[in-house]
C-alpha cells in the first residue's frame, strides 16, 4: 500500500536520526561475507546458520556458535578478518548527504561493529562521522535489546521517542522499536517481506538516499519522501 505523498512521517519532526551503520550507510556486504565465510571455515561450521544474527554483535552469534571458552578466541580472529577486510566498502547512495543535512547534534550511528571495525569501515567509505557513535565495544546489550539506539540518544540529549532509527536489519529494527523510536527500514540486506514480518517498521524504502531530511527554523528535523517509497 502506498504511503501519504510525502511519507508516514508526514505530520511528524524528530529531535535526532539514529543510524545503522553497515547496509544503511555503508556498503561492506561484500566484506562481511568473505570474512564470516573463512571463519566459518575454519571453525567447521555451516556458514547458513548465520542468517538469523544479522544485525546482532558479532559476539552474541560467536557465543551460540563455539563453547564458551572458546568465544573471545573466535571473536578476535574474526574482528582481524574484518578490520582486514576492506575491499569494496563504501558510503551508500544518499548516505553522506543524509549526515550532512542533519549536520552536528542531530544524528548517532549505532553499529553492531566493534570500535575498531566502525573506525576501518567509516575510513575506507569517506562518510562524515557524526559527533555521537555507539560501536559494540561500548555496550553491554546488543541489538535487538535496545540499548545500543537508547544510549545513542542519550548521549545526543534526547528521549528516544523523539527519534527516527533507519535501519536495514530485523534484529536493529527490533531494537529502535523497543527503545520507543519510530523505524525506517531499507532494504539492501533483507527482504522488504522479512523487515516488514518484524512488525518493528514504520516504513520501508528502498535505501536512505529515497529521503531527504530537513531541519526546520525551530530545529526539528523533518523527513520528505522519495514517491517510489512503499
Amino acid at each position: 500500500m502506498s504511503q501519504p505523498p510525502d511519507g508516514p512521517f508526514a505530520d511528524r519532526t524528530f529531535a535526532a536520526v539514529l543510524f545503522d551503520l553497515d547496509g544503511t550507510l555503508v556498503d561492506s556486504i561484500g566484506a562481511v561475507e568473505r570474512s564470516w565465510t573463512t571463519w566459518c571455515a575454519e571453525r567447521g561450521i555451516d556458514p547458513r546458520v548465520l542468517a538469523r544474527f544479522h544485525g546482532m554483535p558479532a559476539r552474541t552469534a560467536i557465543a551460540q556458535l563455539v563453547a564458551p571458552e572458546e568465544v573471545e578466541t573466535a571473536f578476535r580472529r574474526l574482528e582481524d578478518l574484518e578490520v582486514a577486510d576492506l575491499l569494496g566498502v563504501h558510503a551508500l547512495p544518499g548516505a553522506v548527504e543524509a549526515l550532512a543535512a542533519l549536520g552536528p547534534g542531530r544524528a548517532a550511528i549505532a553499529t553492531s561493529g566493534t570500535r575498531p571495525l566502525y573506525a576501518a569501515r567509516v575510513a575506507a567509505s569517506g562518510l562524515p562521522e557524526p559527533a555521537v557513535t555507539v560501536t559494540a565495544s561500548d555496550i553491554i546489550h546488543g541489538k535487538p535489546d535496545p540499548e545500543p539506539y537508547q544510549r545513542a540518544a542519550a548521549l545526543l540529549g534526547v528521549d528516544p521517542a523523539e527519534c527516527l532509527v533507519v535501519e536495514d536489519a530485523p534484529n536493529g529494527l527490533v531494537a529502535g522499536h523497543a527503545a520507543g523510536a519510530a523505524t525506517l527500514a531499507v532494504l539492501g540486506t533483507a527482504t522488504r517481506e522479512e523487515l516488514a514480518a518484524t512488525g518493528a517498521a514504520d516504513a520501508i524504502v528502498e535505501g536512505v538516499g529515497e529521503v531527504r531530511f530537513e531541519v526546520t527554523g525551530a530545529g526539528g528535523i523533518r523527513v520528505h519522501w522519495a514517491s517510489t517509497a512503499k
